[in-house]
């Protein structure tokens, strides 16, 4: 994509913090905003080390709203103190999740995405780690549902499935949601992750038809990939996903709230913050604008 912005930002556009990882909390708020950003969706990382009391305060003074917190999840393990650790861990993202959601500005969404985590080492039961996915997820369920949270399992490219999601594809993370209230579990939509599913359509019709959209997220896919592949994404507009055809479906479901983008990408992370917000920006009006209907109210 060549960089030409006009200023222009659209107000459904949400900078999910990985896309500038290396800002601490304060300077990823302000650059948003300064940006003309609207919305901002925050990784436990960032807000843990102000704490939580302290980062929901700077997120109320910087007017942003609140689109996701990221992430939690990582329960594939067998029963045992690691797992228990592991939803512990999990009920109290879903308490983070729940006030920053409080503390953003009017339209923001109480969402915890959720990366359900590899196979074990020494397993090569992909069926069985989804499984206790399902039956992880239906632990924190009545957590998620006393806080107002709703859980988004998000489904990740096959190539992470070894070693950091058994959830390979949308439909998959629908089957796991379909045994719970839609208000409490739904799926996150990460064009990254799931444009090359030859089913990809018809599982956001699905997903919308079930009401279980509970993000979208946007960035790009250019080959060839990183070294290390979980940093291989770009800018909307950069590289080969059909941004018409998947933001069209979501759409169609009547999905109307903000748009993320997340990027993890080195030379992303190493450019100004405020710029790379600005990039983001230009990217998202020329790729994803274009197809979008609805409008964030206010």
């Amino acid at each position: 994509m060549t960089f030409s912005f006009d200023g222009t930002v659209d107000p459904r556009l949400s900078i999910n913090q990985a896309t500038i990882k290396h800002a601490d909390l304060a300077t990823a708020l302000r650059v948003t905003a300064d940006a003309g950003v609207q919305a901002i969706g925050l990784w436990r990382e960032p807000v843990q080390e102000v704490g939580l009391a302290t980062a929901a305060s700077m997120l109320t003074d910087s007017g942003l709203r609140f689109t996701t917190h990221c992430r939690s999840g990582f329960f594939t393990m067998p029963e045992g103190p690691a797992r228990r650790a592991s939803i512990d861990d999990n009920r109290v993202a879903i308490e983070e999740a729940a006030t920053l959601a409080a503390a953003g500005a009017e339209g923001s969404t109480a969402i915890l995405v959720l990366v359900a985590g590899g196979l074990p080492e020494g397993s090569r039961d992909l069926a069985g780690a989804r499984e206790r996915v399902r039956d992880a997820v239906g632990e924190l369920v009545p957590d998620a549902a006393a806080a107002g949270v709703t859980l988004a399992i998000e489904p990740l490219h096959p190539m992470y499935a070894s070693d950091r999601c058994v959830v390979s594809t949308l439909g998959q993370a629908l089957d796991i949601a379909a045994d719970f209230d839609a208000a409490v579990v739904g799926a996150t939509v990460d064009t990254f992750h799931i444009w090359w599913d030859p089913e990809v359509l018809a599982s956001i019709e699905r997903a919308g038809r079930e009401g279980r959209i509970a993000t979208y997220q946007v960035c790009d896919w250019k080959t060839p990939l990183a070294a290390d592949v979980l940093l291989s994404r770009h800018y909307p507009g950069d590289g080969v996903i059909d941004f018409a055809s998947l933001t069209s479906a979501v759409e169609a479901t009547g999905y109307d709230r903000d748009i993320e983008v997340e990027i993890f990408n080195e030379q992303i992370w190493a450019t100004e913050p405020l710029e790379a917000v600005r990039r983001t920006a230009a990217g998202f009006a020329a790729s994803v604008s274009p197809h979008l209907r609805a409008r964030v109210a206010g």
